[in-house]
């Protein structure tokens, strides 16, 4: 018999006006026209008069049993002519002795709050009626260390795990060590980000830590709250009371898939956002949290079977998280029903139906159908031709507006400096980075106690010479009142001489504890900060991730600022089901990191903290090698460079020899730069002049008591800014004053900056013309930096692209070839910073020059 037969009885059972059932005779569905031509069963055994029904009751709090999911099942289930339906009044179930609740056939019997498992078991045993969910299985769901128990028993995956049970007497069941960036549970070691559960499922809330590389801090997850489901916390220590389940955190991408069973055979699923990205809920016009179809693989119908069947639960709700190409259960929640679906309303109340009647009346013969599931609508002719489907958007951005990188070196012997490098096993490595906010905040203590020393006149006399760059080491640390692991950090390197005389211009003044190369072991301290996105940069990165989203299909293709919420909600949709494949790959770099995050933000419409989008949605590119170097393109480039400076040393006007050997290609915007530089080196000694004029008046500011308190953009001070200028002008005329054009690209990233955020304040009155002089000469280095000829810029961008370009390619050439119901929309957003990127343009601009001799295979 066919599926649309079928389908025919079960309609004509649910919509005649005389409800009928049909029975199969000689390949023809045959109505029974009277409910006296069939006779129905109380129970198996007994017979009874043929105007009974199957009493089927419903035994659940009237939170549950009222709730608009079960009404609109209930209503199905009672247009079938023989199934009345029964519900248990609360007051009943609470109040009076399970002899006195109501009498029926079918049981469906569910755990909330609140309600007397114990007594529907008493019922059970006393009317033994057909239970669609076992009870007793319902006490191993509320225990979430049974729940893992029997899926581990199952074979089906999740995520790694330890229990610290904190009630057990045995002490090896609650050993926790607990560490800056991991715990250690019973001897089992997670990394942050890692999760942590309470035991019980009745309690939501549910912690996740992130690594203090990402910020630190954790996400609280709790049972939605208005429009609220999680809040980030800068709190990094696990809870120290009550027994937990710790366990890897699985990397989403920001959705969570809802699955509920009616049976073995039957599975619906839906994406929402994961409540641990913002914590915020998304609701329709009727305040229903938006949830998106979801179309399950073999592999995940296969363990949805499963599920119900371990767990004896014919309707079952359950967590899958899809992480590293797998699919995990994280939680089974029992009873439940999807929200908002008429489709799920139907199938439930058809499978439930014919499941009772078949159970409880076998003669009837009902007509039985696995539910079918309808798969994505096939392609189809249009008018313009077949429907194309897009498969795969690859797009690779720059970071946003951030602060000036700097770097300040120092040499020290003080013995608590080296304390750290041993601390730290310096000795082993000759060298060692410090990023973490315990590290930073021991290297603060130490800077904080030396300037204490030279204040009360303790201090050596040779500490007291690098007063000031202990000073600026201190103000540095103490910046925004916190560490995030993400936008300082301070490298030493061991010196077994001490540090060779004029070894940098960054300090040339000795040692802190030394004279510099007297042949005593030192450290060469090394401190870098800057360089990280600036809340201009992060709502740059926001608002791309908008006008992104409109440029996919259900996009409409245009964006309108400060409707961003409202827009592209074709990709939202797309994003929440499995039918799209969003992944972020940025380098390690925090200003990097910060900007795929904010652009997430912008393109899923999240909100809050950028900790848990950038955990959550961004993948580190340099652990898949994207962007390592390659050392043969490094000798072309530092070929390149040479030449170049060699070539901007020459004080008179560009020559149309200069010209040539500068700009081979014949770039426009290098020719229209060299013309308005005009000369180099008279150009460079400008720039010079007016660095020194900017140097005069932030030291003036600083010194003006009426001013040297003023905080500038992002927390920096006059101090600061004044060591910012002052290096740059003393690094880029060089003894010889002969001018370092290296330094362009800061001198026009620091006035850019400054022109942008600390006009206001700084009052420069040559800030622009600064500018302008700075970026004519940055068009010309910048870009020539790597490369003058085309085949020096193909030879240098293809030795540091090639890795980035494959798998590119790969991922392009993976969504022409896949085919079938696996197949997913990908969307390959990576960040690079800025050099990178440059070189990958270049490299794909310069490429249809040599056709044919780029090869990347």
């Amino acid at each position: 018999m066919s599926y649309t037969e079928l389908e025919h009885g079960y309609q004509g059972l649910r919509q005649a006006s005389q409800p009928q059932f049909y029975v199969e005779n000689d390949g023809n569905l045959v109505p029974i026209r009277s409910p006296g031509e069939l006779e129905l069963c109380e129970s198996p055994e007994a017979q009874c008069d043929g105007g009974k029904k199957v009493a089927v009751g419903v035994c659940a709090m009237a939170k549950k049993s009222q709730s608009k999911p079960m009404k609109e099942i209930l209503t199905r289930l009672d247009e079938f002519e023989y199934i009345k339906m029964i519900v248990f009044p609360e007051e009943v179930i609470l109040k009076k002795p399970v002899e006195e609740w109501p009498i029926c056939d079918c049981l469906i019997s569910f755990h909330s709050k609140g309600f007397p498992l114990d007594k529907a078991i008493q019922y059970e045993k006393l009317r033994k009626p057909y239970v669609i969910n076992n009870l007793h299985m319902q006490y191993d769901i509320q225990d979430r260390r049974k729940v893992y128990a029997i899926l581990e028993g199952e074979g089906i995956e999740i995520p790694r795990y330890a229990v610290l049970d904190r009630d057990s007497p045995d002490p090896k069941h609650h050993e926790l060590v607990e560490s800056e960036d991991h715990v250690e549970v019973n001897g089992v070691v997670f990394n942050k980000p890692f999760v942590e559960k309470p035991v019980s499922a009745e309690d939501h809330n549910i912690y996740i830590y992130y690594p203090t590389s990402a910020g630190g801090g954790s996400q609280r997850l709790f049972r939605k709250i208005g429009s609220r489901s999680s809040i980030y916390s800068p709190e990094s220590r696990v809870r120290k009371t009550g027994s937990f389940i710790y366990e890897d955190f699985m990397p989403t991408d920001g959705t969570d898939v809802k699955v509920y069973t009616v049976g073995p055979d039957y599975a619906h699923a839906e994406a929402r956002k994961s409540p641990a990205l913002d914590g915020k809920v998304e609701r329709d016009s009727e305040g229903k949290e938006i949830r998106y179809p979801v179309i399950l693989s073999n592999q995940e119908k296969l363990i949805s079977r499963k599920v119900c069947l371990a767990f004896k639960q014919t309707v079952c709700g359950f967590d899958l998280l899809r992480a590293n190409g797998k699919s995990f259960v994280c939680d089974v929640n029992g009873f439940s029903f999807v929200k908002n679906s008429n489709k799920y309303y139907d199938d439930c109340a058809k499978i439930l139906g014919n499941m009772i009647l078949r159970e409880l009346a076998p003669t009837l013969h009902i007509p039985w159908s696995v539910p079918f599931q309808l798969d994505d609508p096939p392609i189809v002719p249009t008018t313009f031709g077949k429907m194309m489907e897009l498969r795969c958007v690859v797009g690779v951005i720059r970071h946003g507006d951030r602060t000036p990188k700097q770097k300040m070196k120092v040499e020290v012997r003080h013995p608590r400096f080296f304390e750290i490098f041993e601390k730290y096993e310096g000795f082993k490595r000759g060298h060692v980075k410090l990023k973490r906010p315990k590290q930073l905040q021991e290297i603060l203590d130490i800077s904080r106690a030396l300037l204490a020393d030279i204040h009360t006149r303790h201090a050596d006399p040779e500490i007291e010479e690098k007063q000031g760059k202990l000073e600026q080491l201190k103000s540095v640390l103490e910046m925004y009142g916190h560490f995030s692991g993400i936008n300082r950090k301070v490298q030493m390197k061991y010196q077994p001489r001490g540090r060779p005389r004029g070894s940098s211009s960054d300090d040339g003044s000795g040692s802190a504890g030394g004279g510099g190369g007297g042949g005593e072991p030192s450290l060469v301290l090394i401190l870098k900060w800057g360089g990280e996105l600036t809340p201009a940069g992060r709502i740059q990165a926001e608002e791309l991730g908008r006008m992104f989203r409109c440029m996919y299909p259900g996009g409409q293709g245009r964006h309108i600022p400060g409707e961003g919420s409202t827009q592209g909600l074709g990709l939202l949709r797309l994003h929440s089901t499995f039918r799209h494949d969003l992944k972020i790959y940025a380098s390690d770099e925090g200003r990097v990191q910060m900007t795929a995050a904010a652009f997430a933000k912008g393109l899923l419409a999240l909100e809050g903290e950028l900790t848990p989008i950038l955990v959550q949605m961004v993948k580190s590119a340099n652990t898949n090698g994207l962007l390592d170097n390659d050392c043969d393109s490094s000798k072309v480039q530092n070929m390149a460079k040479a030449r170049l400076h060699e070539a901007m040393q020459v004080d008179r006007e560009f020559t149309e020899e200069d010209r040539a050997r500068i700009n081979p290609c014949s770039s426009l915007s290098i020719s229209a730069a060299m013309q308005l530089v005009s000369n180099p080196v008279r150009c460079c000694a400008h720039v010079h002049a007016l660095i020194q004029r900017l140097v005069h008046i932030v030291l003036a500011k600083r010194d003006d008591p009426k001013t040297k308190d003023t905080i500038l953009y992002h927390g920096e001070t006059w101090e600061l800014m004044g060591r910012r200028w002052g290096k740059i002008e003393k690094d880029f005329c060089t003894k010889n004053k002969s001018y370092d054009i290296s330094k362009i690209p800061d001198i026009y990233d620091c006035i850019k900056y400054d022109l942008q955020h600390n006009q206001h304040t700084l009052q420069f009155d040559q800030a622009g013309e600064l500018y302008i002089y700075a970026k004519y000469l940055a068009d010309i280095v910048i870009p020539q930096e790597y490369g003058l000829t085309v085949q020096e810029k193909l030879t240098i961008s293809q030795g540091i692209c090639t890795p980035l370009l494959k798998k590119i390619r790969a991922d392009l050439q993976r969504n022409i070839e896949e085919s079938g119901e696996e197949t997913v929309n990908r969307l390959n957003p990576r960040y690079d910073f800025e050099p990178w990127f440059l070189l990958l343009v270049k490299l794909i601009l310069y490429a249809v020059f040599l056709k044919g001799k780029v090869n990347v295979t």
